[in-house]
């Protein structure tokens, strides 16, 4: 009725160069989404560059979940920022911690053993045990996705994450050596490939 055509990409295509597109009628409750608009004021298959995730299909209902360029696929697991906020949080209540800032990468298959999540979190208060904080941040996100939970199966295709604790200042300094300090910049919190993180990590 607003001269406004939606279309929707499944979390598993974002980065495919011809991703398959659906419609309305074929969306499911608990995906995410990125969207795609067409418009009579001229835009043209425009990706919004945000995902979504519906919450009521009668009638259609979404909420924000991240942004498209912040995801983790690389395993199959279809994460993203909004699983791993509400996991931290989930962890931090847990263990009487704090984080200030974070980011997470892929850690491929290497030497006969499983890849994991790695994880560089900044504390501002560091969690009584780093050990039961990994588990609790595990056990949170195979509760928030299912897709993450089918992979961490018996550690058979992605296994336990493992958490790097950085010292108090390590993000902002890697943000002004980037010349990207300022309150539109912030650390990307997930990458599909381990580019930021090895720069944080060095």
């Amino acid at each position: 009725d607003y001269g406004i055509f939606y279309e929707f990409i499944s979390a598993g295509e974002w980065d495919k160069e011809n991703p398959k597109c659906l419609t309305l009628d074929g969306v499911e409750l608990g995906k995410s989404y990125a969207i795609v608009i067409t418009t009579n004021a001229g835009l043209w298959r425009y990706q919004l560059g945000d995902t979504v995730e519906f919450t009521s299909l009668n009638p259609f209902k979404i909420r924000i979940t991240g942004r498209t360029k912040h995801f983790i696929n690389a395993f199959g697991e279809e994460l993203v920022i909004d699983n791993t906020d509400k996991a931290l949080a989930i962890a931090c209540g847990k263990t009487g911690s704090i984080v200030s800032d974070y980011t997470a990468a892929p850690q491929y298959l290497k030497n006969n053993q499983n890849g994991c999540h790695e994880w560089a979190i900044e504390f501002k208060i560091a969690p009584f045990d780093i050990n039961y904080f990994q588990v609790t941040l595990d056990n949170a996100l195979k509760s928030l996705n299912s897709d993450y939970e089918a992979k961490r199966f018996n550690d058979i295709i992605l296994g336990p994450p493992k958490i790097h604790s950085l010292p108090i200042g390590t993000f902002y300094k890697w943000l002004k050596g980037k010349g990207k300090l300022g309150g539109q910049n912030k650390v990307p919190r997930l990458k599909n490939n381990r580019s930021i993180i090895e720069e944080i990590l060095l």
